[in-house]
């Protein structure tokens, strides 16, 4: 029997050392799955619950494992369904590919059943490279392009083949007229910029007297390097959420996260120095940066389209963040670690204080800070922690430290719901031999984790370590949008859309052949979280958690924070804990040092 092209799909894909496709079925990749069947399932078809959550299981896979992901859906609404992870992995710079069936070629243009323009839906995407196989020649070229487009430049590629194109005999293309062979491989490579751009970044860095360092995921290869940068420019360090496991938090400068889920030494490192460097990172939020005209800056980053965005940058070094670092590290002189990075420290070690502080607030029934808190003692060295977007995410940013090997992420860019659980898949199929932890909303669960509990249960028994714990924060709230109504339009909760049903999660997840326990006071949430770590099988805790604890921005005042409190109780006063008095009086505590500072300049 001939091969088809989908054999031969299979076989090059197998080639290039893709180990697994997430997916979901369909007719319209009905050749791929028959050659699948006659492949022995290699690579291997990781069946997902749908597609979106294929998609995101790629993105977590490719995030975690540093290799390529691949997933593959079906024509018409399988295609659609991938688009948010892909959108997920195209914003956050990752590397996935996507393969897509089509209608056969003869039913194109006729308004055929699920027949879509995909080329067109796919186009913004995979702007980098999206193609259509029409004849078996083209595919080689097109798949290698594909693979090595995506990796090459951090983003998202897509192949469309057509139902009947999957099923012709394979013929490789020739030495002809208008055929283009191909090649395996993507050749390792790391930019660096010009000597001269580095004499003038050393320059500018050695004048300065109070140096800010911004990391971000591109910095994550240089560990070493940034280490270095900071001790010799007696600098503090603050990161980016996608950076979060660039550098461990047990190094006594480093700020921890920036931003609006961002801490307090962070934002007060920003507001005070007068150099910033920033390393591998597209952070956004220009806010959060000095004041322009305030510091000088200097840029590295790997893309050159990326460069020169958010601050007006003196310097802009286009290259591999651990290259350049290398090169640019002889050149400079050694600052004294003197008041500015004493107060980094010291500042950085009262604001850990500040979120014990937190985590130890009264609330009903169970403070969601203390859950998150209460977990970062007890992370394994070598955890991966994933968290989904919402106020899951506040929790994750401000209370777990990274130390040893530990890796960490999050949707940073897109920012969607519902990438928690499936980014954990996808990190168990990349380390099946280490723990991983997923932060979730009871509203990402429902959307998206439920379901994929399925997809645990079906797999879990492959992994050398079988600990994957899903931690839902259920508050029956859709919180970080309720949050964020109260403090940007003083506005109290709306239930109609905010109001989540309670769902008894850890049942469920028993219900699926896994384990749980539900908790609804704060003296069990150590038990829980140790009873999870130890398990094995996949565990679900459904934590009980109370909505009226405020994700508060760390340049909020005050009298900001009173008037989020006033709305709590003119709008639902009837479903939250803290009321006016009480709430305010706790939100002191929360604040560091116990301050009533009433603004981001004000007390520490």
């Amino acid at each position: 029997m001939s091969a088809k092209v989908s054999d031969h799909l299979l076989q090059r894909l197998r080639e290039w050392g893709v180990k697994r496709v997430f997916a979901y079925p369909g007719d319209g990749i009905n050749g791929l799955l028959a050659a699948w069947g006659r492949a022995d399932d290699e690579p291997r078809f990781i069946q997902a619950r749908h597609e979106e959550m294929a998609a995101f299981e790629a993105v977590g896979y490719a995030k975690f494992s540093g290799e390529v992901g691949v997933c593959a859906a079906t024509s018409g609404p399988g295609a659609i369904h991938l688009l948010n992870g892909l959108y997920d992995a195209k914003l956050d710079h990752v590397p996935v590919v996507a393969i897509v069936g089509q209608t056969n070629r003869s039913a194109m243009g006729g308004s055929y059943q699920q027949e879509v323009d995909l080329h067109t839906l796919f186009k913004d995407v995979a702007s980098d490279f999206c193609e259509v196989v029409t004849v078996p020649e083209q595919l080689p070229n097109v798949l290698d392009r594909a693979l090595r487009t995506a990796r090459a430049k951090r983003t998202v590629t897509a192949l469309i083949i057509p139902a009947d194109v999957q099923e012709l005999d394979y013929s490789p293309p020739t030495h002809a007229f208008k055929m283009v062979p191909s090649s395996l491989g993507a050749p390792a490579y790391a930019p660096v910029p010009a000597d001269e751009e580095i004499t003038r970044a050393a320059g500018l860095m050695n004048d300065g007297e109070k140096v800010a360092i911004l990391v971000g995921q591109g910095a994550r290869a240089a560990r070493a390097e940034v280490e270095q940068l900071a001790d010799v420019l007696g600098a503090g360090v603050a990161k980016a959420l996608l950076g979060k496991d660039v550098l461990p938090d047990d190094l006594p400068y480093v700020t921890g996260a920036i931003g609006l889920l961002g801490t307090r030494p962070s934002y007060e490192m920003m507001r005070d120095c007068d150099t910033l460097v920033v390393v591998g990172s597209n952070f956004p939020y220009t806010q959060f940066l000095p004041e322009f005209e305030q510091a000088r800056a200097v840029q590295i980053d790997i893309d050159p389209f990326m460069v020169g965005l958010r601050y007006p940058f003196e310097v802009n070094l286009v290259g591999d963040a651990r290259e350049t670092l290398t090169r640019l590290l002889p050149r400079l002189k050694p600052k004294k670690h003197g008041g500015w990075r004493h107060g980094i420290e010291k500042n950085t070690a009262r604001w850990w204080e500040v979120m014990e502080r937190r985590a130890a607030v009264d609330a009903d029934p169970v403070n969601p800070e203390y859950v998150v808190h209460a977990l970062d003692g007890l992370l394994p060295h070598d955890a991966i922690i994933t968290a989904d977007s919402g106020s899951a995410a506040n929790w994750y940013a401000r209370h777990l430290r990274m130390r040893g090997t530990m890796r960490g992420s999050l949707s940073g860019t897109l920012a969607t719901m519902g990438p928690g659980v499936p980014y954990a898949i996808g990190a168990k199929f990349a380390h099946p031999d280490r723990p991983v932890i997923a932060l979730v909303g009871d509203g990402a669960m429902q959307m998206n984790g439920l379901a994929e509990l399925i997809t645990v249960g079906k797999y879990y028994g492959e992994w050398q370590d079988p600990r994957l714990v899903v931690a839902v924060l259920n508050n029956h709230d859709l919180n970080q949008v309720t949050w964020e109504m109260r403090a940007m339009s003083g506005a109290p909760q709306f239930l109609p859309s905010q109001a989540l049903p309670d769902v008894p999660y850890a049942d469920v997840a028993r219900s699926f052949g896994l384990d749980g326990v539900r908790v609804e006071k704060p003296d069990g949430v150590i038990a829980a979280w140790e009873r999870a770590l130890a398990a094995e099988t996949p565990f679900v805790i459904d934590f009980r958690t109370d909505p009226a604890v405020p994700p508060i921005p760390p340049h909020a005042t005050l009298d900001q924070i009173e008037a989020a409190a006033a709305s709590i109780v003119k709008g639902d006063s009837d479903r939250v804990s803290m009321v006016r008095q009480g709430f305010k009086a706790k939100i002191q505590e929360m604040l560091p040092g116990g301050h009533k500072h009433r603004g981001p300049g004000e007390g520490a």
